[in-house]
């Protein structure tokens, strides 16, 4: 650590005296490191001082320690301000994103071909490519969703992965794909557009591939499975959300959709519209929550607390009044996990004004469009 190695646009000392009593200041390659004693709370003191780390290009944390690199001790009033240079994001080819994108295509290429197209993928492994129109619009949907976090975390300058996508071999093909974020977000604008960004680009994505695949004729191997079944059995039924039968109706292609035979790209529109419901959960760091955070501000906490239980009442109401097992476990579920997400809270911008009225209203009208999205009992067995 030494002078040599100082970046030459690095924050004053006495630029933070009016919240940060600055006794010390250490560099470690790009990391300055301020040592010293707060004069605000850890709030304030964020608020204050990120504007100036941020205009030189500059993130920071506030950690307590005991001591320095080299030993030196540090009283039990002193803290460090960790400086670290804004990341761009670029640092070489993604091999983890790409590894995993590839293997969602795969899964999804499976997915479709064994459980849609009826290919025997296991004696024909090339003949899961027939696939590709669900690959395409499964990881179409997801991906532009993802993508619209990842577009206005850089228009925000906040650090942020690209999406990792999660392969599994069931009737989707994946669970889906997430970025990760790795700084802090600035302000309630910043926050807002970041989280509403991914289901409002994801639903644009969605509402194309629906309209596309209801102009589509259903597969000869659906309509030889649905003929065959004649009616006897168990089978599994993906019920319809309003949107869906909205765009069936603008599309003239209502009597397809109540035929229950439709192309596979039409589920795939279907999955659009159900991860829209649950990213929209106004709670913890999903998408609904980073909207309703930026909405309310601290006031989310009452209606994030809430969440849980009509989550768990609306599984019991299947369970109990219903009578019966259809989309009990989701509910349940996604219960628990709402749980867990409503105690580890929002994510908290540095600075807490309030929206504009353009921003409420948009968020107002996402919360809207999420609701045309759900349906009590998404999946449900028939049996005849």
């Amino acid at each position: 650590m030494g002078g040599s190695d100082e970046p030459v646009d690095r924050p004053d000392p006495r630029d933070l005296s009016a919240v940060f009593d600055v006794s010390e200041v250490r560099t470690d390659g790009d990391t300055v490191l301020y040592v010293g004693r707060p004069r605000a709370d850890r709030e304030t003191l964020e608020r204050r001082l990120w504007p100036l780390f941020s205009q030189r290009g500059f993130e920071f944390t506030l950690e307590r320690r005991t001591s320095l690199a080299d030993g030196l001790p540090l009283g039990p009033d002193e803290f460090v301000l960790v400086a670290k240079p804004q990341s761009t994001g670029a640092g070489g080819v993604p091999w983890r994103n790409v590894v995993l994108f590839v293997a969602t295509v795969l899964s999804t290429l499976f997915a479709g071909a064994f459980f849609w197209y009826r290919v025997p993928v296991f004696e024909d492994p090339l003949g899961m490519l027939v696939a590709w129109p669900f690959t395409l619009a499964i990881m179409g949907v997801l991906g532009i969703h993802e993508l619209g976090h990842w577009v206005l975390s850089r228009y925000h300058d906040v650090d942020a992965s690209l999406p990792y996508f999660i392969p599994i071999p069931t009737y989707i093909g994946t669970m889906g794909a997430v970025i990760r974020m790795r700084g802090r977000i600035p302000d309630r604008k910043a926050l807002f557009d970041i989280g509403a960004a991914g289901p409002l680009a994801g639903l644009v994505a969605t509402v194309v591939v629906t309209a596309i695949g209801l102009q589509l004729d259903p597969l000869p191997q659906q309509v030889a499975g649905a003929a065959s079944a004649g009616g006897e059995g168990a089978r599994i039924v993906f019920n319809n959300p309003p949107l869906l039968e909205l765009i069936a109706h603008l599309t003239g292609t209502a009597a397809r959709l109540d035929s229950g035979t439709v192309h596979p790209v039409v589920f795939a529109g279907w999955v659009g519209m159900f991860v829209t419901v649950l990213n929209l959960l106004p709670v913890g760091q999903l998408d609904g929550g980073h909207i309703l955070r930026a909405l309310l501000g601290k006031r989310q906490a009452t209606v994030a607390a809430a969440v849980p239980g009509a989550l768990f009442a609306l599984a019991a109401y299947l369970l109990f009044v219903r009578d019966g097992f259809d989309s009990v476990g989701i509910w349940a579920m996604w219960g628990v996990f709402a749980t867990v997400l409503a105690v580890a809270g929002p994510a908290t911008p540095i600075r807490d004004e309030p929206l504009g009225r353009g921003r409420v209203a948009l968020g107002i009208l996402t919360f809207v469009l999420g609701a045309l999205c759900f349906w009590p009992i998404p999946v449900e067995v028939v049996t005849a």
